[in-house]
């Protein structure tokens, strides 16, 4: 049986019509040629960009409900894109609709991306877009108390490193992290990450994606935990966890067993596996099963929010 066979009917018509190739460096270099199209201005968020240094320059992109008042909790975000591709754009539609939803301010941080810049770079420019909101939590109008982080895909896998370093490190408190769909073992020991032909994410173009984050590290026994989260023995002492992926991703046996090991630790985690979706599953926002999943993040987000 051919795994799109397994899809919801929506999302199934949709992966056979576009033209899903495994990755290569010829494809990313192609993309890096490609001019970004500037956002549209939107009406229900105030967004601006900000730099947060200067060399190499890293920039943060603020969305905050047009008109709110008052210190708002914070989202944090790392956009996804297999650790060698993407950027900000790619989620403002995203949180023009959540921000003033829930009543958040969102930051996502412009991140450098492999093979240009591996591991531990794109890591350290989270973590420094991190530490500016706490430093300048008062200017952005956030509740530092209520700063959490979160990310698709590969902007899951840092999202959960960078809940372990910042843990590690000491400096910032994470209230909550929210890991949709996350990359997080380099390894592919999963039986679900050695399927062929899964959808949208082949297991080849997971390799490239490892294999161009990691550099020299990819293959080897000591990767460290904060380059692929799925490694760490200790997940003590994190913040309360939201765990989602598709039941047609070749992420779902890592990321299940991540949630169950962040239980184990003692911290919150609440785990959803959705039947009949792939990774990539917002391509389709009209599908049941995929606004489903959308409720179930967002109810969880704004659970968390509350219970600070």
């Amino acid at each position: 049986m051919r795994l799109t066979e397994l899809l919801e009917p929506e999302l199934r018509a949709l992966v056979e019509q576009l033209p899903f190739t495994d990755l290569t460096a010829e494809l990313v270099h192609r993309s890096r040629g490609l001019a970004r199209q500037p956002p549209e201005p939107s009406v229900a968020v105030e967004r601006t960009d900000h730099v947060v240094r200067g060399e190499p320059e890293l920039v943060v992109r603020v969305n905050r409900p047009r008109g709110a008042t008052g210190p708002l909790p914070c989202l944090y975000w790392m956009h996804g894109g297999g650790y060698v591709g993407a950027s900000v754009d790619l989620d403002d539609p995203f949180f023009e609709a959540l921000c003033p939803a829930l009543g958040i301010v969102s930051v996502s941080v412009d991140y450098r991306t492999a093979p240009e810049t591996p591991y531990p770079g794109p890591l350290e420019d989270c973590y420094a877009g991190l530490r500016w909101v706490f430093e300048h939590d008062a200017e952005l109008g956030v509740d530092g108390d209520r700063v959490g982080v979160g990310g698709v895909s590969a902007g899951g896998g840092l999202a959960a490193a960078l809940a372990l370093l910042a843990r590690d490190r000491g400096e910032v408190a994470i209230a909550f992290q929210l890991l949709d769909c996350p990359m997080l073992d380099d390894r592919q020991i999963t039986p679900s990450s050695q399927l062929d032909g899964l959808p949208v994410w082949t297991r080849e173009s997971n390799t490239f994606g490892w294999r161009s984050y990691l550099g020299d590290l990819h293959g080897r026994d000591d990767v460290p935990y904060t380059a692929a989260a799925a490694r760490a023995d200790d997940l003590s002492g994190l913040p309360p966890a939201f765990v989602s992926v598709g039941g047609v991703d070749g992420f779902v046996d890592e990321d299940v067993d991540y949630a169950l090991r962040l239980n184990r630790a003692a911290v919150p985690t609440e785990l959803h596996v959705y039947p009949g979706l792939c990774h990539g599953y917002r391509m389709a926002p009209r599908c049941e099963a995929v606004q489903r999943a959308f409720r179930d993040r967002d109810e969880w987000l704004a659970r968390a929010i509350r219970s600070r």
